[in-house]
């Protein structure tokens, strides 16, 4: 664990008083008696703990599972296998510095869902709305084109946020989460570009509506075992859907956002995590997908990303050079 994370973590524990809490097992147990929910001292389900939400299964269905919604175990069996005969830790472009090979890519496995996305039932994600793909395509343009300025990047290329629901989605890698607890408060901690979540549970509003950032304000509350956070003041500026193949770089949409988490303890080892999309201006309709999160006994770390911009700027001075050698072939003619 890097000094930042620790540094990070230790913080958590003191200010919410984390430093040694105990975990008590309920009577409380599956239909099988076989696991028991563990809760907290004060008596909400223990979430605590770090976890991971990797895997291979992608955001929408494959058309060649378009009329399956659950994978048998031997059709997993057979994806899987698949998925990992196309791992080659010597795939990568030679003389691309910006290139990743496999040993860069966390896989995981596939989950018996056919797709994260569980509603719409075809496990798409609905159209857009006409301005909302307006603005998709305006960004893809400039994405995929030299930069012309920093403006032109991804919040993720510029190591500022995966936005929401993006933060919770799995990426290339660092898939991993801290979850702590207290009485009014659950903080959660992402591993990718080190966005850390404070969410109170104490029943305050949110703040005022001309209040936005980059990860909302959320609010969080126990409905039964299912702890539900709403997140509402996103700022304009996170509005942007960017992807390579079926990775979401970032994922996130505008200031009329209000995105709806569960978290819900199923077993000893895994909490299904689901999340609601909810905003008229963007989607023609509300989505939901649903990602299981797995507990691991990994610790998370730094994701440094490019400490003082310095990739940025280089990133910007090769586009101006290609610009002025461009030039100056054509000035050759």
């Amino acid at each position: 664990m890097s000094y930042r994370v620790l540094v990070s973590v230790v913080v958590l524990y003191t200010v919410f008083g984390l430093s040694s809490i105990p975990v008590i097992a309920q009577t409380l147990t599956s239909g099988t008696g076989a696991w028991e929910l563990s809760r907290t001292p004060w008596g909400d389900p223990d979430l605590q703990g770090q976890w991971t939400n990797t895997t291979s299964t992608p955001m929408e269905r494959p058309e060649d599972l378009s009329d399956q919604k659950m994978l048998t175990e031997e059709d997993l069996a057979v994806r899987d296998s698949e998925v990992a005969a196309r791992v080659s830790f010597d795939n990568v472009s030679p003389g691309n510095v910006g290139a990743y090979n496999e040993f860069w890519v966390e896989r995981g496995s596939l989950i018996a869902q056919t797709s994260l996305v569980v509603d719409p039932p075809d496990g798409k994600l609905p159209a857009m709305t006409q301005q909302a793909q307006r603005k998709v395509n305006e960004f893809l343009a400039r994405w995929f084109a030299p930069p012309a300025s920093w403006e032109d990047m991804n919040l993720y290329d510029r190591c500022i946020t995966r936005g929401l629901p993006g933060a919770m989605i799995p990426g290339f890698y660092n898939h991993n989460y801290l979850i702590l607890q207290t009485p009014d408060y659950v903080a959660l901690q992402i591993e990718m570009i080190h966005d850390t979540r404070v969410i109170p549970l104490d029943g305050r509003p949110h703040l005022q509506p001309d209040v936005r950032q980059w990860l909302g304000d959320s609010r969080g509350y126990w409905e039964g075992e299912t702890l539900v956070v709403e997140t509402t003041n996103f700022s304009d500026k996170a509005e942007q859907r960017s992807a390579i193949g079926p990775y979401f770089l970032t994922f996130s949409a505008g200031d009329h956002l209000r995105l709806v988490e569960r978290f819900t303890r199923i077993d000893a080892d895994t909490m299904d995590y689901r999340f609601t999309v909810i905003d008229p201006t963007v989607d023609t309709r509300p989505w939901t997908a649903s990602i299981p999160m797995r507990q691991t006994g990994d610790p998370l770390f730094e994701y440094a990303c490019h400490e003082g911009n310095y990739a940025l700027g280089n990133i910007l001075a090769g586009a101006r050079a290609d610009e002025r050698k461009a030039a100056a072939q054509e000035g050759s003619k």
